[in-house]
Formats: structure tokens, sequence, C-alpha cells
């Protein structure tokens, strides 16, 4: 008898560490994030933390065919997959931005689009699209908190954003608002620092307007935020970890309607104490940017992490008698997207009766050709 009581069907012959995708609770969980949208048009899924051209398919079906990604790879994968407009949400710099207009000339059928909040970076890709004869799509990128990238809401973001609509082959796309910084468990706190954070995008929308420059979208949250903000029924929502979901957002994020899809097989190596296992976990195979539990166990609940190298991951429970060597088991990552890119492929369960596909995750890599 299986020790894991909670593994998939058909993981028998599945190498560990592997990634396994449980694909109808990824379809229930796209239904979910289109419902909560107000229509399909206002959404533009991150592909960041899939990275795979099935799942881009899949949405594109559904009426989803905008997209938002972190890479130049990403992009590509997402036009070649059916998306028909993509935001790189990445300031192109050096190389970036020969390789975000070649984008642009290989795929003509599709918009695409970058963020930059950098006024010589204006200049620069400006002058290379003009070289190329070719017109690049840009969203101001807005710091609405959370300090990472963008410019602050204020009179220097309006005298970017009419560069950018001054600037020969240069067309503004609108602004790029992300508040990843927001994630508090309580939907009432949460809610109210998302809105104190958009106000001031939304006054800078008036006054840009006012100027009688366009601005055509506001893409804004991810998936913390997401069901802020679509409830104002003209932002283009961006979430990303829904479709797939994971152990640390279940745990901090109890109000969204998710469920993990993705699981990882591990299979336990030795028992060099009566108390501990030690499982083929390793950092190459579990995104180790944060502190533990870097993963949770259904099947073991006291699992405690002892160490964690670049193959191994030794843990301490009361349950280690009832794991063998050899012995399958199944993880939830906390952080799903830095996982699933240690990955080349995932092992995909379609059906309750059928083995598993084997997917490459195509946007893994750096550069596919552009």
């Amino acid at each position: 008898m299986n020790p894991d009581p909670l593994l998939p069907n058909h993981t028998d012959n599945i190498p560990s560490p592997a990634i396994v995708i449980d694909w109808p609770t990824v379809t229930e969980n796209v239904r979910r994030m289109i419902a909560m949208a107000p229509r399909p048009d206002l959404l533009r899924p991150h592909l960041k933390t899939h990275k795979l051209p099935k799942i881009i398919r899949h949405l594109a079906a559904l009426g989803v065919t905008k997209a938002k990604c972190a890479t130049i790879a990403e992009a590509e994968m997402a036009a070649d997959a059916g998306a028909t407009d993509i935001l790189v949400a990445s300031q192109p710099v050096g190389p970036g931005i020969a390789r975000f207009l070649t984008l642009v000339r290989r795929f003509p059928h599709v918009s695409f689009a970058t963020i930059a909040d950098d006024e010589a970076t204006l200049h620069a890709i400006s002058a290379a699209a003009t070289t190329t004869q070719l017109t690049a799509r840009l969203f101001l990128d807005i710091d609405v908190g959370q300090h990472r990238t963008g410019i602050p809401p204020g009179p220097d973001a309006a005298r970017l954003y009419h560069l950018i609509a001054s600037l020969p082959s240069l067309t503004p796309g609108g602004l790029h608002a992300y508040d990843g910084h927001l994630h508090q468990t309580d939907l009432t706190e949460r809610t109210a620092a998302c809105h104190d954070s958009f106000a001031l995008v939304m006054e800078l929308q008036r006054e840009l307007t006012a100027a009688g420059l366009p601005v055509p979208a506001i893409v804004a949250g991810g998936s913390p935020t997401f069901p802020i903000h679509a409830q104002r029924g003209h932002v283009e929502c961006s979430p990303g970890t829904c479709v797939l979901w994971d152990a640390g957002y279940a745990a901090k994020l109890p109000d969204l309607p998710f469920t993990p899809a993705a699981s990882l097989l591990t299979r336990v190596i030795s028992r060099p104490t009566p108390g501990h296992l030690c499982l083929d976990l390793g950092h190459k195979a579990l995104a180790s940017e944060m502190p533990h539990p870097r993963a949770i166990f259904p099947a073991i609940p006291d699992a405690s992490p002892i160490m964690h190298n670049e193959e191994h991951l030794v843990i301490a429970t009361s349950l280690a008698s009832q794991f063998p060597v050899g012995s399958p088991i199944r993880a939830i990552p906390w952080h799903i997207c830095p996982t699933i890119a240690l990955h080349s492929f995932v092992h995909a369960l379609t059906s309750p009766h059928q083995p598993a596909e084997i997917w490459p995750v195509t946007a893994r890599t750096r550069q596919i050709s552009c």
C-alpha cells in the first residue's frame, strides 16, 4: 500500500523529482479566474508561473488572448501559442531593445508592448524603432509602493508619459502598476491598501487624459489584488499564480478560490535516523529563495525541515517509520513560479485513466529564437 494516499495516479514510472500537473484542476482554476473578471478582454494573465503553451492555447480558446510576461522568451512562446496582445513587463535594456523589436517584426499579427520608467531608455527605444521602421508600444511603469521598478505617480511620471507620446516611433499603451507588496491575509486590509495605492494611478490617468494624451489601458495587480482590481470594471488584471496556485498563497490568501494544480513528486532516498527522511527534493528541484517551509507534504503534516542541499531535503517527522526508502510522496511547493523554472518539462495528468503526458516547459529558457 502506498504510504501517501494523496499521491496522484499513474506516477509509478515518473522519475523523481518531478513536477506533476493535474490538468482538470488547471482548467477549473482558469474557469474561476475568468468568472472573477468583468469580461475576458480585461484579463491579462501573467504566464511566468507556468511557461506552458498548452495553458496559453486553453486561455485563447476561452477568449483570453491577452498575456503578460517577464521575458522575451515567454513573449515568443505566447505568440506562438495563440496570444494576440502581449505585454513584456520588464524594461528592455542593452540587447533587450533589439530583441523586443525583433518580436514586433516577426509576429506582425500580434500587438506587443513593453514597459519603461527611464528617460534615456525611452530615447534608446525610439531610436532603435525608428532605425528599423517599427513602432514600439510602451506602458509607463508606475511604482505604487513596492519600490522594485517604476516611477512614482506625479509630475515626473506625467513628463515621461508626455515623452512617450512625443518621441518618434513610440506610441503610448497606458499605465502599468504592479502592487506585489500587497498580500495581506485580511481581505479588508488588502482592499484598503490596494485602493490607497491605486488612487494615485487614477489621478495620473485623469491628468494625462485632461492634457489630451491617450491612456488606452491600465494594467494592474497580481493574484493577491486580482479580486479587488476586477471590481473596477476597467482595469486589465494580470493574475498569474492562480492558474497553478501553491501552498504559500493558499495559506496567505484564503479568500481566493483556487486549488494547487501542480505537485512535486519526490521519493525517500534514505532514512538516516529513526525520525528523519531524506528526500530527493533539493534546491535544483524546489525553489529555495525563501525561508522554510519551501513545500508542504499533505501526507506528513508534522514534517519539519532539517537541511536543504542541492539534491537533498531532510525532514523530521514522527511518521518516518511509515515511509520506507523508495516511497513516493506528494509535495506542494510554497512558491510555484520559481519551482517550475527549475524543470525542463512537466508530467501532465489529463485523465484519471491515462498515463501522464510530458510537456516541455517551453519558456523556461532565456532565449528561444528572438
